[in-house]
């Protein structure tokens, strides 16, 4: 008896590649300019591509220089102008793989091997987390608050594994990585994470005082296990970092602060004293709202902005990117997910302040200190117990574990949120030299923090030689409008 089976054409599968090209397509190019690699990104469009692929250049700490967004109809097209984190072109074919297989341009690629295992090696921590229990907090800060959270863990019988946390405006957000203390396993009993998670909202609630103004009382303080998938790498926790800043209300400037100079009148670190301007308006003629941004350049910036416009249901159809004599402009043509531009002033303000806050948040002055030992259990909450003694707080936090050592970077101010005086650092220095290599730096000029920006209802004056998307926008609808004949 023969039996016959239906004939499939192998190519089927392919069909619609063949017709409509492939779902993206990425090219990256080292020959069109002299100092830079220019990497090119065609696809198909969808919510929060962007960002996904602002977030793949980010994971490798490539710098972007520059950049031009066109999404309308449907097709994601963008152009990228990078260098690594050296200041060269991407020479590396192990580097051009994971770009090429990040972002999707290729179902195979010859190197895949090669390209997975130069990932592993950026993320090295990647699968270790993974095998760990990630706990996140938001809440009201206050001076020491980090070392009491270290502490609290460490009486819970938990070892912290990596940890980052982020201070801004009176805000604190933390994602921490931690196991069980004796057996260095995940963390899974559902009664021993509520009771973690009990305890440590308990710490949280500990800074709502009788004197703080309504607004800060209103910041919701909580702590809950998060679940990150496997690969989870540095990028993907900044993101969550900034969902956390924002959730917990850190674009509203604490009451404390309101006899401060206006906006207006602050710098934002630039050498020459220029500010940080953000400003929008309306493009009705086409129905986008134009997003302009003005500040000191610095790295992460895009990925910093694109996150928080994505994250706040904002769709991005166009975009400029340019830096130049340390200053960055970048414009952003952007709608609501409904479909509609930003409607009202109240709006507007809203967003500039979110801006604002995701481009200080992650910047912070004073001192860095770094810090490095021997790993052992319930080190952090000895390191910053040390810190507190000593009148300092924990601005910012980078907490790592490579292989049997500790590596930790912590930004310090006094527990008045002033500059640390040097024998204050030489002080903690001497009390912990004999078991922790240090390394001190002060970074209040060359990361200065960013210090709010200007709510104008004007676009920033740019420098010359910045390309302005919206200048050329509006001078072709000007163009088109001339056209017109009236028929009256």
């Amino acid at each position: 008896m023969m039996v016959c089976w239906p004939y499939f054409d192998p190519e089927f599968d392919n069909l619609p590649e063949r017709i409509y090209g492939p779902p993206c397509r990425v090219c990256i190019d080292n020959d069109s300019m002299e100092e830079c690699t220019v990497i090119k990104v065609d696809s198909v469009n969808k919510q929060g591509i962007l960002l996904e692929v602002v977030q793949v250049l980010t994971n490798i700490n490539l710098t972007i220089l520059k950049s031009y967004i066109s999404s309308d109809a449907g097709w994601f097209m963008d152009v990228f102008h990078v260098k690594d984190e050296h200041g060269d072109k991407i020479r590396d074919q192990n580097v051009i793989n994971y770009i090429l297989q990040a972002i999707g341009t290729v179902r195979e690629i010859e190197n895949t091997v090669k390209a997975m295992a130069y990932r592993n090696d950026v993320f090295n921590n990647s699968d270790q987390l993974s095998e760990h229990t990630a706990i996140e907090m938001k809440g009201t800060d206050r001076p020491g608050l980090f070392s009491e959270i270290s502490a609290a863990l460490a009486d819970l019988h938990c070892n912290i594994v990596e940890a980052h946390a982020w201070s801004h405006n009176a805000r604190l957000a933390c994602v921490a990585y931690i196991s069980d203390q004796s057996t260095d396993t995940p963390i899974d009993d559902p009664h021993r994470l509520a009771a973690i998670e009990g305890h440590l909202t308990t710490v949280l609630r500990a800074t709502t005082t009788p004197t703080q103004s309504e607004s800060e009382i209103a910041s919701p303080q909580e702590v809950k296990t998060a679940e990150f998938g496997e690969g989870t790498n540095m990028t993907d926790v900044e993101r969550r970092l900034h969902q956390l800043m924002l959730s917990a209300g850190d674009f509203h400037r604490p009451e404390f602060e309101a006899m401060t100079p206006p906006p207006s009148s602050r710098s934002d670190g630039d050498e020459e004293g220029r500010k940080m301007v953000v400003s929008i308006e309306n493009c009705h003629e086409k129905w986008y709202s134009i997003v302009s941004i003005e500040c000191k350049d610095r790295p992460r910036l895009m990925f910093d902005t694109v996150c928080t416009l994505t994250d706040m249901q904002y769709v991005i159809f166009h975009a400029s990117i340019s830096s130049r004599d340390g200053r960055s402009l970048q414009e952003y043509f952007i709608r609501h997910v409904d479909g509609y531009a930003l409607s009202s002033e109240s709006e507007k303000e809203k967003v500039i302040k979110c801006l604002e806050a995701a481009i200080e948040r992650r910047v912070c002055e004073g001192v860095r200190l770094e810090l490095s030992a021997e790993n052992r259990v319930g080190l952090l909450s000895d390191i910053t117990r040390v810190l507190r003694e000593n009148g300092l707080s924990v601005v910012r936090a980078d907490v790592k574990t490579q292989g049997e050592k500790a590596v930790n970077a912590f930004y310090l101010k006094d527990i008045l949120g002033n500059e640390v005086d040097t024998d204050v650092v030489e002080s903690v220095k001497k009390e912990m030299d004999d078991v922790i290599d240090f390394e001190v730096k002060n970074d209040g000029g060359g990361s200065s923090s960013q210090q709010g920006g200007c709510l104008s209802s004007s676009p920033p004056q740019r420098s010359p030689g910045f390309f302005s998307l919206g200048d050329v926008l509006k001078s072709q609808i000007q163009r088109f409008s001339h056209n017109f004949i009236p028929t009256n």
